[in-house]
């Protein structure tokens, strides 16, 4: 694939719980140029991860991924999202807790507005409990301090953490989505 020119590019902007485990899983899709972990959806002005841990700013962790449309749809992203996080669980995600760790969708236009719906519904389908997913305005996007950029690749093993939630997501988006893998993913030595 070439690479695509940054005009034709289109943004999405999601939270799934812990935004290392977000960004873990994007990272590895073909059609994203780039995966920012960051902070939006709050009220406070440049928050940094600290403060944004208390649960009082109001943001949610999140990533900003920039995608290409002519690979990868809004939608499809939308069906990621859904199929790599439990949209079941109101601010949380296993035992990261509070609203930091909401599920939610930040459409950039009128467009993903009507998707995320879409998405939302499709993913219904899979969950026996109720989807909590909300869809927000979209806002400021703050990115998170360079220590968090990239994480789990980084990291990896030597984070428990990373070992006991990402890389387990990690492996099962591996297996269940080899379709949608980066092609140097997909070929001999990848991974």
């Amino acid at each position: 694939m070439t690479d695509p020119h940054p005009d034709t590019l289109e943004t999405a902007v999601v939270a799934g719980g812990c935004f290392w485990c977000t960004e873990a899983i994007f990272r590895r899709v073909a059609g994203v140029a780039d995966v920012v972990s960051g902070y939006t959806g709050g009220h406070v002005d440049n928050p940094g991860y600290k403060a944004v841990c208390t649960g009082t700013t109001g943001h949610a962790e999140a990533v900003r991924i920039r995608f290409d449309p002519a690979v990868i749809t809004y939608g499809d992203i939308l069906d990621l999202f859904f199929a790599t996080h439990d949209p079941t669980q109101l601010n949380r995600q296993g035992h990261d807790v509070g609203p930091q760790y909401r599920s939610a969708i930040f459409p950039q236009t009128p467009a993903q507005e009507a998707e995320a719906r879409a998405a939302i519904a499709r993913a219904q389908k899979d969950w026996a409990a109720p989807v909590v997913t909300t869809i927000e305005p979209a806002g400021p996007f703050f990115e998170a301090e360079a220590e968090h950029h990239g994480y789990f690749d980084r990291v990896g093993d030597r984070n428990p953490y990373c070992t006991a939630v990402i890389a387990p997501k990690v492996r099962k988006f591996l297996k269940t989505h080899a379709d949608r893998l980066k092609p140097e993913l997909t070929s001999p030595g990848g991974g």
